[in-house]
């Protein structure tokens, strides 16, 4: 089988992936990004780059991935639909396959009255799941989105989308991830699960649906810095539940790093007691620093690639 991506192999090949989140800077220097892509190198299968994420103006996604390939992290690239029409999405994904880059994840995008220039106008030329289907088709039937021939080296995407377990109506959000799945997304990151009750009902639905088996589904956790950080989510964001209890754990933690711990459980629960899920990622939100320690201590290293090049070395 021809993989498309490291982390197409290593979910191919049965293993629980690990994937992270590098968020781009407000400025014109890649020092950060290179040097949270140091720290990631060695214990994630991939790292998202986010694409202007909350609708502020941030170092493109592409540029970050090409920085952090230079680092030996394999990003995954996003691309939202907000700020870009059909034919501006199209250019950019072929300068990011030509530099290098392998992963995918389409996303509609934050609208732009929760960032910093609330007047831009949007473009919304295409949504998250026709995106998925025209990539698909880009890459599958080398056409490009209006049904011109791709004559040669088209893009060979590994395609990812987002899910949100949280979000109300319940039962619609498992209907959107068909949707999404039959379009042809191949990878699927979670919201962060904080409610694992409510994860394990969603996974339930997902597997009957046989969902699981037709894409790889990752769940998204987060470890939070204070009790503040969880009643922020809780109160402050829109499509997400956190639990009472959780914060109530954070606020009286004589730990302050309680919630790498409270992550670490997540991990292991999710591991071992949620039928369905491929792997998980890890959203450390301005907490880069936490992601070592926590693949660490949640049993999820080596990564596969590494052992693969250690072999290969012997």
């Amino acid at each position: 089988m021809k993989y498309l991506s490291k982390l197409h192999q290593a979910l191919a090949e049965g293993h629980f992936a690990v994937t992270a989140e590098i968020g781009p800077p407000k400025h014109a220097s890649a020092q950060g990004v290179i040097r949270h892509a140091q720290m990631l190198q060695s214990c994630v299968d991939a790292a998202n780059i986010t694409d202007c994420q909350t609708a502020i103006v941030r170092l493109s996604s592409i540029a970050a991935g090409a920085h952090i390939l230079g680092c030996g992290v394999e990003p995954i690239v996003q691309m939202t639909c907000r700020d870009r029409n059909r034919i501006a999405i199209q250019a950019d994904l072929l300068g990011a396959y030509s530099l290098g880059m392998r992963n995918l994840l389409c996303l509609s995008g934050d609208h732009q009255k929760f960032g910093n220039h609330p007047s831009a106008k949007n473009v919304y030329d295409l949504d998250s799941v026709q995106l998925i289907s025209l990539m698909r088709r880009m890459r599958d039937e080398s056409k490009f989105f209006c049904g011109e021939e791709i004559k040669e080296h088209e893009p060979r995407f590994f395609i990812g989308a987002v899910a949100n377990p949280f979000a109300d109506p319940f039962e619609y959000r498992v209907d959107r991830l068909e949707k999404k799945i039959e379009a042809g997304a191949q990878f699927i990151q979670t919201q962060c699960v904080f409610d694992m009750e409510r994860f394990e009902r969603f996974m339930e639905m997902v597997r009957a649906r046989g969902l699981d088996q037709r894409a790889h589904i990752l769940a998204g956790v987060t470890p939070l810095k204070s009790w503040r950080a969880a009643r922020y989510l809780q109160t402050g964001v829109s499509g997400m539940i956190v639990p009472d209890t959780l914060v109530e754990r954070l606020k009286n933690a004589a730990d302050p790093k309680e919630g790498i711990k409270v992550c670490i459980e997540q991990i292991r629960h999710i591991k071992e007691k949620v039928r369905g899920v491929h792997g998980v990622h890890i959203m450390a939100i301005a907490w880069e620093e936490a992601v070592p320690e926590i693949a660490e201590r949640a049993g999820l290293l080596p990564r596969p690639g590494l052992q693969r090049r250690a072999e290969s070395i012997d």
